[in-house]
């Protein structure tokens, strides 16, 4: 409702989307029920916890995920902390494919303490057909503007704007994401 009343508050000049990030639990099913998801203009799904499963069971989370009908973007894919967390061991190439089956796209995630997808896998990804989202990860205002980060990111991995979701215009935006598997 908040975001709906903004909306009319600054007219057309800007849209809003409503949008989440919601929790790839431990047994592949999210946090939230489909009904609230079906609600939002944008659902990223993101493993938090449990990243030390076997590679079998952290793949098959993830390919879950991204096959949700809801589910728009993949946070933070292998859930590193630079220096104090590894990746989890997904098989990434099957995790490639299935993105780029369903039309999820995955996240170049700009926080220095993740940057993940780091720039070989963000280079690798399109060249499966995944689309990309660069994404601050925004816990406070100050984090948007860590987004050069993530596009260092994207440089290094020569990825171009028209696999990015982010740099297309509002509509695409929305086409994209009513249509990829919904």
């Amino acid at each position: 409702r908040r975001v709906d009343a903004l909306q009319k508050k600054i007219g057309s000049r800007l849209r809003l989307l409503h949008g989440t990030e919601v929790e790839i639990l431990a047994d592949g099913r999210l946090d939230y029920p489909d009904g609230v998801l079906a609600a939002f203009d944008l659902v990223t799904a993101s493993v938090h916890s449990s990243l030390r499963q076997s590679r079998e069971r952290v793949t098959e989370r993830m390919l879950a995920a991204i096959r949700h009908p809801h589910v728009d973007v993949i946070g933070h894919l292998t859930g590193r902390m630079i220096g104090t967390r590894d990746p989890a061991d997904l098989d990434l190439e099957a995790v490639f494919q299935a993105a780029a089956e369903q039309g999820v796209a995955l996240e170049i995630n700009a926080q220095p303490e993740r940057l993940d997808l780091n720039e070989a896998h963000a280079r690798r990804a399109p060249e499966w057909g995944c689309l990309l989202a660069i994404n601050t990860d925004a816990h406070r205002p100050e984090h948007f503007d860590l987004r050069a980060y993530g596009l260092g990111v994207a440089r290094r991995g020569w990825v171009t704007p028209a696999n990015v979701v982010n740099t297309w215009d509002v509509d695409q935006v929305l086409r994209w994401a009513q249509g990829h598997a919904r």
